[in-house]
């Protein structure tokens, strides 16, 4: 999979989120951490680049997400805000789980898989700890919110 550059991000979609998707194709290390507060999030936090392949276009798509390192992969939250669909790139995963992931400077394909039971009752209770308003999220959505791991797969990439 390729990673699309700057030039292939969607014009509509919201102009915070295409700057950060931006910044980190250009400047991942600065990217990592980014500053949430316009989106209501309240400050810094650490967010990661993913890759997935569209369903429906077969087009590479990006989407900086907020993320838990969870000892060598990473934790991921399909709220969409608490809305009451899910976001495009768990859909995305559901039909094609390989993605490339960006954490920082760290580069790489990746597997993913979604949580369920014990499992991710004990994931998102660590979620929820880092990132309470993931709890306000599930509380107005009408869904289980997915919880997705993220696993590195192969070399990092250039």
């Amino acid at each position: 999979m390729t990673v699309p550059t700057f030039d292939d991000i969607p014009k509509d979609i919201n102009a915070l989120i295409a700057a950060h998707i931006k910044q980190y194709l250009t400047d991942p290390k600065a990217a990592h951490i980014w500053d949430a507060t316009p989106v209501g999030l309240g400050g810094p936090v650490t967010t990661l680049l993913i890759t997935t392949t569209g369903r429906k276009s077969g087009v590479p798509r990006n989407v900086p997400l907020l993320y838990v390192d969870n000892d060598g992969t990473f934790l991921v939250m399909g709220s969409k805000g608490g809305n009451v669909d899910h976001p495009f790139w768990y859909m995305n995963l559901l039909d094609e789980p390989e993605c490339e992931i960006r954490v920082g400077e760290f580069h790489t394909r990746a597997t993913s898989r979604t949580l369920s039971g014990d499992e991710r009752a004990k994931a998102w209770e660590k979620i929820v700890a880092k990132h309470h308003v993931y709890g306000k999220y599930q509380a107005r959505a009408e869904r289980e919110i997915p919880v997705v791991e993220l696993i590195p797969i192969g070399k990092p990439l250039g």
